[in-house]
């Protein structure tokens, strides 16, 4: 382990232990000549900035070639003062030290590199949302970890961190593996979410594979690709996939027992998706709900009801019970209503009534025509059925139906067609008369009070 003190006289720091580039800087800026360097570099870097913005308001205001405004924006004043560093440190090197100007240029180049590169992805995948963050947080530490090489000081900094450990049994875990892992398991998890964002992106122009082999194969590859991703950073790590093993076969089992309806509500989304007999848009029926189906998930699809409320319909439901789709080889559904008239009523010019009705209505196909039948012979009225065929059931039968009704009703009203309500009538055959004396009531009512 380094030393940077001398414990005999803690305030004797000796400035050799930092590296040999740090020990050259200081060294240099304590003398006047050092100073010009400094200056120098502190020169071109405002000028940098100063050219770089003057160039952007310059193609901001005349609105053209947007594409090299973000390149100026991005990479402006860094590559222009890696210019400048360049030309000062090689008028400067004739007359004073030039070492900071030198370890500047070698700070540029990365800080352009790096900028330049994530700028060309975000370019190339402009629908991708993680570059945001990616550039926020990797591109710092990626050119933290240059500059730390640039300065040399990246050698006692990895070994302070493996110095930093705990032991565990015959081995030890330290520090330094800990944040190696981590980013590692970061950078593997990026390269898996643009690649599985880069599949999802082309299976979005590939239309001659179907929808639902699309959703499928977009849900899956993500876990998939961050699995893989992770199941080559561990070893790379040092952490040993042969324990781990062991304890995932362990918690697999428990959690396929705990997890079995969950685990087949998946299985039987995946078999939705890609045998299309349910697809969104379809007016369907699965136990007591009926709507519209207005997305698949994985575990569960949505069922949009006729009065607007979604059902949230396990998948396993759809896979294992009957479903009634409306809408699945036709759209064309028969809607019928059934009325009563009285027995005295004509009961052809009823049926007719009911067809004029029905036909009279533009959401009623003609072809088929609406037919009445008559269907029984109820106990108060004469019960008569219309159906008729409709092209959109999907929009709701109710208040058609209604307006059929209103138009019924007001056709036999004007014909003087009865419609009747229950009635029952009660026929005595023979009266026979009651001593109501004999009765226990009657007796008890005679006695008084007293006795």
């Amino acid at each position: 382990m380094l030393r940077l003190m001398d414990l005999s006289n803690p305030l004797d720091f000796k400035l050799e232990l930092l590296g040999p580039t740090i020990h050259q800087l200081i060294r240099e800026l304590a003398t006047p000549q050092g100073w010009w360097a400094a200056a120098a570099l502190a020169a071109c870097v405002l000028l940098a900035m100063r050219l770089a913005s003057s160039f952007e308001k310059r193609l901001a205001a005349g609105a053209r070639n947007t594409l090299l405004l973000t390149w100026i924006d991005r990479i402006g004043w860094p590559l222009i003062a890696l210019m400048l560093v360049m030309v000062a440190k090689t008028v400067l090197s004739r007359f004073v030290p030039v070492s900071m100007l030198t370890v500047a240029r070698e700070l540029l180049v990365p800080l352009v590199a790096i900028r330049a590169l994530l700028l060309a992805v975000r370019q190339t995948f402009p629908t991708a949302t993680w570059l945001g963050s990616l550039e926020r947080t990797i591109a710092p530490v990626v050119w933290s970890i240059a500059a730390l090489h640039v300065l040399d000081l990246l050698p006692m900094l990895l070994e302070t961190l493996d110095s930093i450990a705990i032991p565990l049994g015959k081995s030890k875990l330290s520090l330094l593996q800990v944040i190696t892992g981590l980013i590692t398991l970061a950078f593997a998890g990026l390269i898996a979410l643009w690649i599985s964002s880069a599949l999802d992106a082309r299976l979005a122009l590939a239309d001659a594979i179907p929808q639902g082999a699309r959703a499928v194969i977009s849900r899956i590859s993500k876990p998939l690709l961050t699995l893989i991703a992770l199941l080559i950073a561990l070893p790379i790590v040092g952490i040993d996939l042969t324990v781990l093993s062991v304890f995932g076969g362990a918690l697999g089992v428990g959690l396929g027992f705990g997890m079995q309806k969950i685990v087949a509500n998946y299985i039987s989304g995946f078999i939705i998706l890609l045998d299309h007999s349910i697809e969104p848009g379809r007016l369907i029926r699965v136990d007591r709900y009926r709507g519209i189906v207005s997305e698949i998930r994985t575990r569960y699809t949505v069922i949009k009801g006729l009065d607007g409320v979604d059902a949230i319909v396990p998948n396993e439901m759809l896979v294992n019970s009957v479903v009634e789709s409306e809408t699945f080889s036709d759209s064309t559904t028969r809607v019928s209503l059934q009325i009563g008239v009285g027995y005295q009523s004509d009961v052809e010019q009823a049926m007719q009534i009911l067809v004029d009705a029905a036909a009279s209505q533009p959401r009623v196909m003609q072809t088929p025509a609406p037919r009445a039948f008559l269907v029984a012979f109820a106990d108060s009225a004469i019960t008569l059925e219309v159906g008729f065929w409709v092209k959109d059931p999907e929009i709701g039968t109710l208040a058609l139906r209604s307006d059929i009704n209103l138009e019924v009703l007001r056709r036999f009203r004007a014909a003087g067609i009865e419609i009747p309500f229950p009635q029952r009538e009660v026929t005595v055959r023979q009266a026979t008369a009651v001593d109501l004396s004999s009765t226990p009531l009657a007796a008890a009512s005679v006695r008084s009070p007293a006795g």
